[in-house]
């Protein structure tokens, strides 16, 4: 189990937005909070570092100790452009990964990968496997993610089996997604 100051977090925020009318969707607010905040609120402190993932400039984004991190390959398509991004700049040898735009993300769920994971981990909920909310070991995952979008690869699922990562069953909470209008209800 690595500990917090051993982990670079790393959330990821870069997609386009589209089913949201484009809209930047770390500035976006969900009962009450811009969604950047929840996700940094709900991984708490500690970490070696703070990244995200984004490819947009709007200020509303910018936090104190929140580095941004630009997709290496913005042609590449999914999120693991930005993984890859993420583990490049990562400065401790563990990166915890979550996306911006989780609907139900509590502390515990951080606190499960970091404390009881003994490696490389990803979430099961009540709707399978969320594969960007997971601890990467950077050593091992910067290669296989490099070669896996090399070889146009997007999908996060593979490698995550080729890693084989330990796989943390959190059912049956769900922590679901904010992709559109209606998930915003």
């Amino acid at each position: 189990m690595p500990a917090r100051d051993q982990i670079s977090l790393g959330i990821l925020a870069g997609g386009q937005g589209s089913r949201l009318g484009f809209a930047d969707k770390p500035a976006l607010e969900f009962r009450g909070q811009a969604l950047l905040t929840r996700a940094l609120a709900s991984a708490g402190s500690g970490f070696d570092q703070m990244l995200l993932s984004y490819n947009g400039s709007d200020p509303r984004n910018k936090r104190p100790g929140l580095a941004w991190v630009c997709d290496l390959r913005p042609q590449a398509k999914g999120p693991l452009a930005g993984i890859e991004s993420l583990l490049c700049t990562a400065t401790a040898p563990w990166l915890l990964t979550l996306p911006v735009d989780l609907r139900e993300l509590q502390p515990w769920v951080i606190d499960a990968l970091c404390n009881t994971a003994d490696g490389p981990a990803a979430i099961v909920d009540g709707d399978g496997l969320q594969p960007l909310v997971a601890l990467w070991k950077v050593s091992d995952a910067r290669p296989a993610v490099a070669a896996a979008l090399d070889e146009g690869q997007g999908a996060v699922h593979p490698i995550i089996r080729q890693l084989q990562m330990t796989l943390l069953d959190i059912s049956p909470h769900r922590l679901g997604n904010l992709n559109t209008p209606r998930d915003f209800d």
